[in-house]
Parts: C-alpha cells; structure tokens; sequence
C-alpha cells in the first residue's frame, strides 16, 4: 500500500513540475511577444503622430479608433518582461529594467495614464487638446525607451 501511495505521490509531484515548467515561456517567447506589442503599439501611435504633426489629415474617428487601441496596448507590454527574458536574443531591452523594477513598471503605468486620458481628449474633438495630450502620451514612451531601451 505504501508503495502505491509513493508511486501516485510521484506521479502528482512530476505532473505538476511538468505543468509548471511548461508554464513559464522561454526568453524568446518572452521577447517576441513584448515586440510583437510594441510593434502594434507603433502602428496605432503614427498615424496618431502624422495627424498632430500635419503630414496626414486629422480624422477624429480615427484618431480615437487608435486612442482605444493604445489604451489596451498600454496594459500588455509589462507580462513580456519575466526575469530570465533579459538574456535571450534579439531584444533591445536593457538589463536595467530587471535590477530597476518598481521604476519601469511606474514608466508603463505612466503610459496606461497618459493613454487613457489621450483617449478620453480624443472623444472631445478638441485638436489643440488632443495635440497637448498626444505630446504628454509619447513623453511617456521616450522616458521609458531613453532609459530602459538600447539605442
């Protein structure tokens, strides 16, 4: 009986460390995933920057269609840096952003702020607003990339 009862413990034990180590995604994973955010990031903040800068049409429909988007975006980046994602290949990230955590999660809750009230200024339909906003917003994202982000 106690040799069944071992057997079942271990098979439980290895199950679960199975279950667990396929659990946690490989630093490669880890960065494709984060790039592929910030690559969506991108697409919605340009079009975004070429209406306040006047190299395209303003749109307020669509200005606020990418508010949205960046709004949700801003909320996915932080699970694309688990510790052990800063030594796989290909990432820009800085190792610093592992040893100064608390100030890199601030620097993306920044950004879920800014985000959110460009999209709430974005419904008004104010331009000038929008424009002030819109510089706050992508403040936010050169503090983080200037310290946290290889050139």
């Amino acid at each position: 009986m106690r040799r069944i009862l071992s057997m079942v413990c271990g098979a439980v034990l290895l199950t679960a460390l199975v279950s667990v180590a396929t659990a946690l995604p490989k630093p490669e994973q880890s960065i494709s995933y984060r790039q592929s955010v910030f690559s969506l990031i991108g697409w919605n903040f340009g079009p975004m920057a070429g209406m306040v800068r006047g190299t395209a049409p303003f749109d307020a429909a669509q200005f606020t269609l990418r508010a949205e988007r960046l709004v949700a975006l801003s909320k996915m980046p932080l699970e694309g840096f688990p510790k052990g994602s800063e030594r796989g290949s290909g990432t820009e990230a800085l190792p610093l952003i592992w040893s100064n955590w608390k100030d890199f999660e601030q620097k993306l809750t920044a950004l879920q702020m800014e985000s959110q009230k460009l999209l709430e200024v974005s419904k008004g339909g104010n331009e000038a607003l929008i424009k002030a906003q819109f510089g706050k917003t992508a403040g936010t994202c050169k503090a983080c990339h200037d310290k946290y982000k290889k050139d």
